[in-house]
Parts: C-alpha cells; structure tokens; sequence
C-alpha cells in the first residue's frame, strides 16, 4: 500500500485535531493540510488560512493541490454545499450534500424522516407563529422541549420544567430571532440516560463506530448552562450488544434506508444523539457530523486505516474496522465564563509535559506561545484498561496544565466508574 494520498481537513477545532491525528495514523496517507486549523493541529499537519465557510477558496485549494479526499468537520461547512461544490468540481469529498445535512440542519425536516420511516423518537409539533406555540405549550405537561429548526451551535434547545420558562424560550427563538428567523419544534420529553451512536454511512451501507457519552452541562452533576460538551468517554457501559443492534437496525439504518427513498442518501457521519427510555433506545437529534467531543474518545479507539474508512464511505464499497478493547476519556478545559462571555489571549504553560493525548480546540500560537482562543480550549484524554483508569490518568495530566483562565469538570465518566 502506498504513502501517497493527500487530505485536506475542514475544521479548527477538537474534533478536527482528532481527525488529523487518524488520519496521520494511515499508511496511505502522505500529506495533510487543515483549514483553518489551530495551534495544536498545526504540529501535525500544514494549517491554511482558509474559512470553512470559503467554499470558493476550499475547492481551488483542493484542485490546485491534487488533494486525494476532503474531510469536512463542521456543520456550518455543511450547510453552506462545499460537498456538493467540492463534487461539482470533480473531487472527493467526505460529508454531506446540502440536502442530506438537512436532517442536522432542519429540525422539522429529521422527525419529518424518522415519523415516515418509523424511526423511534419524541412526538412533536412545528411551529412559526408565537401565538400558536405558546398555546399548544400552556395546554399540554411540562417538560416541554423546545428545539430551534435551524443551526444554532449546541445552544437552540431548551428543556422548559415550567410555563414561564418555555414562554421565555418561544418569545426568544420566534419573537426575538435569537438564532435568525425560524421554526421551534416542540417534542414531548424523553427521561433516561443519554449516548452517542456515530456511524460512517454511504447511502445504505452503514458502518458502526464505538459508542460514546458526552457530558453537555457546564459544571459537575450535571449543573449549569448547555455547552458543546465539556468531555465523553467510550465505550458506554450501560448500552449492552443488544441495545446496541437495536440502535443500529431500527435509528441509523432506517434513517439512511429514508434519506436513499427521498433521494438524499447520506455519505458522511450520521450522529445519533440518542436517549435509553424504558422502551428502548430513541433518538433525540441527528447531526451530520462527527460529534465534539466524542470523536476525540471514538477515533484513538480505532485500530484500523481511518483513511480507507472515508475512502470506502466516499466510493460505496465495504470495509471493515477493528476496535481497541480500551477505555478513553476526555475532559474538557473550558474559559471561564464559557458558554457566556469570556477572556481570550490567555498563556498555557506546562503543555510540554503531559503524557497523554492533548486535543487543541480554541488555541492560537504568539511566538513559542500557546493562547487561549476560544470558549472550549483543550481536551485532555486518558486511556486505561477501564473507565476508571481513563478518568485517573486524565486527572493526572491535566494537572500539568498550568492556566488559570482554565476550568473543567471532575465527573466526567462519573455515570460508568
């Protein structure tokens, strides 16, 4: 097999750090480039100073450079048709279709899907008017999630446990347009214990990746603001082999089997955000991508080429992929003040000295100085023979780490030790 291919990477974050490092684990792969890139990813791959949302620039970028394949990070790339502009122009590219991403991008458009092709998840109502929502909430239980339709980073969903919170959180997403004009779904609530179920699909050939847990609130028990995640681990004790195939047959199989009969078959990462109720696993979102942070637990777990994986998705062929029997864990260290305001240019010392896997997700270089430069900055990944060792030896590192802007949470994995 030749070491000859040479990949672009989409993305500036964690998640995409993750995807550089398997991708540089491949023997086929030569050369990799990222775009935009951040601190830490540019110690293992070429950064060029390219948005994800420069679909233009990205395509000539990849032409002009005889790129092999592109691997799409973000859903904001997505959703704006670099696949279907990176296939326009005749080059490979993992991800999406516009419309494909829809069932990330769209609400409505995913339990519009899963009620036709009988996939488990909450029932539901859609609306535009303020009037209308309001009056269907006030007139049924409370819990009542209240989801934007559209994009909205992690944040346009709120789980109202009274009138006045879901008042406030229809006024916001419909009066105020606080995520752009729009839909609000709302669904009735589902109770039990949360997993993520990524897949690699390719119309309808679907091949599973290890399961994961992310941990979505600010603050330890589970308290505080949502974030994009403050940390995951995999694999996922509670959800056994037959839970498992259960997901895998009647959630992302059906799903892809749909997406093919509305001719928008799928190609990429389908992300089941999924809920173990009483009746079994259902789903409470799609997204159209890797998930952040659990591709930094899920990818250092796969022993096989990442790269014939994305190659195999892309051309529609089989493939097989061979899992480590170790546990991972990751813990985010966040800004203070994240996911409200917060400082950046921050100095982080001590990097030099962790013996663990350090994910950069808003980083920049000054110098030979590393700074914080997003909300979510590192991600710290211990590995053990158990969850318990994983959630030890990333304890350990992280107190290597010397930035007092930093916080992270001390349960991460809490639910499985």
């Amino acid at each position: 097999m030749e070491k000859n291919k040479k990949v672009l990477v989409v993305g500036s974050g964690g998640r995409e750090h993750a995807i550089v490092k398997a991708l540089a684990r491949s023997p086929q792969v030569e050369k990799i480039f990222c775009a935009p890139g951040n601190a830490g990813i540019a110690e293992d791959a070429e950064c060029v100073a390219i948005g994800v949302e420069d679909v233009d620039a990205l395509v000539s970028f990849a032409r002009d450079n005889a790129i092999d394949m592109t691997v799409v990070g973000p859903e904001a790339a997505l959703a704006v048709g670099l696949v279907d502009a990176m296939e326009a122009a005749g080059l490979k590219a993992f991800g999406p279709t516009k419309a494909a991403a829809r069932i990330e991008s769209s609400k409505e458009f995913a339990k519009q899907i899963m009620t036709k092709y009988n996939v488990p998840t909450a029932s539901y109502e859609a609306f535009d008017d303020f009037g209308k929502a309001w009056e269907y909430v006030k007139n049924r239980p409370l819990p009542a999630v209240i989801k934007y339709d559209g994009l909205a980073a992690g944040k346009g969903v709120v789980v109202a446990l009274s009138y006045e919170e879901a008042e406030a959180a229809l006024r916001d997403m419909l009066l105020d347009s606080a995520f752009g004009k729009g839909r609000v779904v709302v669904e009735d609530f589902l109770d039990g214990p949360e997993f993520s179920f990524m897949c690699v699909v390719s119309g309808s050939k679907v091949y599973p990746l290890a399961m994961a847990q992310d941990h979505k609130r600010a603050f330890d028990g589970d308290k505080g603001p949502n974030t994009g995640g403050m940390g995951a681990y995999s694999p996922v004790p509670f959800v056994s082999d037959e839970i498992r195939e259960k997901a895998l047959r009647e959630i992302i199989q059906r799903t892809a089997d749909g997406l093919v009969a509305e001719g928008v078959p799928f190609k990429g990462v389908l992300y089941g955000g999924l809920i173990l109720t009483a009746d079994g696993p259902k789903v409470i979102e799609f997204n159209a991508r890797f998930g952040d942070p659990e591709t930094e637990v899920v990818l250092p777990r796969l022993e096989s080429d990442f790269y014939d994986l994305v190659e195999a998705a892309v051309e529609g062929r089989d493939c097989e992929t061979k899992w480590s029997d170790e546990a991972y864990l990751g813990v985010v260290l966040a800004s203070e003040g994240y996911p409200g305001s917060y400082k950046k240019g921050v100095e982080i010392k001590g990097l030099g000295n962790v013996n663990a896997e350090v994910y950069h997700m808003g980083t920049k270089r000054e110098g030979d100085k590393i700074l914080t430069a997003g909300g979510r900055v590192l991600m710290v990944v211990g590995k053990g023979k158990t969850i318990a060792e994983a959630n030890a030896a990333a304890k350990a590192e992280i107190e290597k780490i010397d930035c007092p802007s930093l916080f992270h949470r001390t349960d991460i994995g809490k639910a499985s030790l």
